[in-house]
């Protein structure tokens, strides 16, 4: 069984046990949440497509970790104007553990 949710603006297409990164979530480590935007639900049975999200179907995951990712330099140069700028960013990230699929 497989279900396909959508949080911090992308869709993730999941399944029971999965470990994944998404988007800085609120919470400590091995707290529970839950994923009520679930767009899509698939099993051995069929396909179940919401409109726009499947009714009743909710996605239970646990949070593992909460981390920075790796350093993005963004680089800004005009030429022949002595013009130069040179920014970092550091992406926060969640890494999650599917434990349910609620169908």
């Amino acid at each position: 069984m497989f279900a396909v949710i959508k949080t911090g603006g992308k869709q993730y297409k999941v399944a029971a046990g999965d470990k994944f990164v998404i988007e800085k979530l609120e919470g400590e480590a091995g707290s529970k949440v839950v994923f009520d935007q679930v767009l899509m639900v698939g099993s051995d049975k069929g396909v179940t497509v919401g409109a726009p999200f499947v009714s009743g179907a909710t996605v239970s995951a646990e949070l593992v970790d909460t981390f920075k990712g790796d350093k993005v330099m963004v680089i800004k140069k005009t030429r022949r104007n002595t013009y130069r700028r040179r920014r970092g960013h550091r992406q926060l990230g969640t890494l999650v553990q599917i434990t349910a699929l609620n169908a």
